[in-house]
């Protein structure tokens, strides 16, 4: 058993579930070595309506649908993980795992990215999807594919693939060189599609849309692509043609906060005239922390981040995520983030990233798991169309019109675990709708999310390492090193629920007032925009700072 300092719950465990949510989402032929037994072969055609192959991927949540923007953001944010706490997955036998999770990804990439100037981004269409409650293995549902290319742009789709691609080459660069090179010379031609061809891709809205705008995911994919190469080119660009913002969030949507964390990094190891950079990442921290005075997230009486209703575990997880990795920074460079008069170091960091965790993990005040077959009373009435649905014999029909009250609207447990999937989880004040968190199955608070950043791959998915104050100083014992992975994992996991608004803060050197957040409208748009993607509301002086 697992044990972490001052608790009781068993990460390990955690950590290895979280990796099996992943492998519940795949779509396309499953390998000899899948560990999840009511999973099969499905949508074997994929790419068949326009003479490609797009087999493979990963479904988004509890749909059948594979949607290109946040399937790249688990994609990166796995990639980040595996890098990061290499020797934790290893330590924990799972480093083999995340890299199967990995590839599974990027082999997908490389195929949607295989012709020239254009991007294959969704399969599957997501209307027809939402009228039918099936499971992969017996969907008939329309395999619509969209794509990117000149005539319509997709700068946010491509420069987060870019970013996949490029994080994910490094991952790989030991192991199999030669597709590590293959990868990496695909994130670069993405990258360069991505902005010489900027313009926002609606065609995922309304269920996937940008309202962050492309430019954090252009700082983003020029970020990894620098890690990837250390190319002069993309740091130059990064300094001197990208926009960057203080915010408080990250996101599948919204990436600067990642980016200025990877460019603290940087800044750590020597490199010059990255000030601004980890003056924005600073202010993400201070806008988070409870206990700093430019606070801005919201905190459940529990103690939980609350940003969104409905899938809002994924913020907790991100967030946690961002503040575990650079909890490992401050102590490694002996370093403490300043917010005002108060000075906040690696420890302090570490033990709110923990405490979110923990919260998931079932130390709340409903005092049960929000992780599916993990601790206390955890759920088991995900909303997945492969977990609710019973083994069918393969090539039964489903009958769309009854399947909704055949098996969605069931009050009862699904007949398959989803093992290692986190629920959309509590409202603002720690309640769960309904008498039990499974009646969330009905407005779906409860639907699936990791395979996106950790992230899962759409739509809702996160760690830390627990207890340890420097990585430099102090020798880990195994089950530490494995409780560090599991934030991570969990922090990665972004099969994301869409975020439907987007919060940014002057920086943090401009004021030291109480900040106020504005917030984007949820609304639709039409066709390609070419216009920068921030808000048309006035901006606040300072907001936007172009390097």
């Amino acid at each position: 058993m697992m044990v972490v300092k001052g608790g009781s719950f068993n990460y390990k465990e955690a950590l290895t579930k979280s990796l099996i949510f992943l492998e519940a989402q795949r779509s396309g032929k499953l390998p000899k070595n899948n560990r999840v037994p009511w999973r099969g072969d499905s949508a074997l055609d994929d790419g068949k309506l326009v003479n490609m192959d797009l087999v493979g991927g990963y479904y988004d949540a509890g749909d059948n649908v594979k949607y290109g923007l946040p399937m790249a953001f688990t994609v990166t944010t796995l990639s980040w993980a595996a890098l990061f706490y290499k020797s934790e997955f290893k330590a924990a036998s799972e480093l083999d795992n995340i890299e199967d999770a990995i590839k599974w990804g990027t082999d997908y990439f490389l195929k949607a990215s295989s012709r020239r100037k254009r991007l294959y981004v969704e399969v599957g269409d997501p209307e027809d999807d939402h009228h039918c409650w099936a499971p992969p293995e017996n969907m008939k549902t329309k395999r619509t594919v969209k794509t990117i290319d000149s005539n319509t742009p997709g700068t946010e789709i491509a420069a987060e693939t870019a970013a996949a691609m490029a994080a994910s080459s490094i991952v790989f660069r030991g192991k199999d060189s030669k597709y590590a090179r293959r990868l990496l010379n695909k994130a670069k031609l993405l990258f360069h599609m991505a902005k010489e061809h900027k313009g926002t891709y609606d065609g995922e809205c309304p269920f996937y849309c940008s309202y962050s705008g492309y430019h954090d995911e252009l700082m983003w994919a020029a970020t990894w692509l620098y890690m990837a190469t250390r190319k002069p080119v993309y740091l130059k660009y990064i300094k001197e043609d990208t926009i960057s913002a203080s915010v408080a969030e990250f996101s599948w949507d919204l990436k600067y906060a990642g980016s200025q964390i990877l460019l603290t990094q940087l800044h750590f190891e020597g490199e010059k005239n990255l000030e601004t950079f980890k003056n924005h990442g600073d202010s993400f921290i201070c806008s988070v922390l409870p206990e700093s005075p430019y606070h801005q997230i919201n905190l459940s009486p529990g103690g939980f981040i609350h940003l969104r209703d409905g899938a809002n575990t994924q913020y907790a997880t991100s967030t946690s995520f961002l503040f575990a990795v650079y909890s490992d920074l401050l102590a490694k460079h002996q370093e403490k983030v300043t917010c005002g008069n108060k000075h906040f170091g690696p420890s302090h960091l570490l033990g709110f990233a923990k405490k979110q965790m923990d919260y998931i993990l079932g130390k709340n005040p409903e005092k049960r798991s929000y992780m599916v077959g993990f601790g206390k009373n955890p759920p088991t009435q995900a909303h997945h169309r492969g977990a609710s649905v019973p083994t069918l014999k393969k090539g039964e029909e489903v009958n769309c019109g009854l399947s909704f009250s055949q098996w969605l609207r069931k009050e009862e447990p699904n007949p398959h675990e989803l093992t290692g999937a986190i629920v959309g989880g509590p409202d603002r004040n720690d309640n769960v709708n309904g008498t039990d968190l499974e009646v969330s199955k009905k407005d779906g608070n409860g639907e699936g999310f990791g395979e996106r950043g950790a992230r899962p791959l759409g739509a809702r998915r996160e760690l830390c390492k627990m207890g340890m104050e420097s990585l430099r100083h102090l020798k880990r014992r195994c089950e530490e090193l494995v409780d560090n992975t599991f934030m991570f994992i969990l922090s990665g996991n972004s099969l994301n629920a869409p975020t439907n608004s987007i919060t940014i803060f002057p920086p943090s050197e401009t004021s030291t007032a109480q900040r106020t957040p504005f917030r984007r409208r949820n609304t639709k748009r039409v066709g390609p925009r070419t216009e920068p993607g921030f808000p048309k509301t006035k901006v606040p002086p300072g907001e936007l700072h172009n390097h």
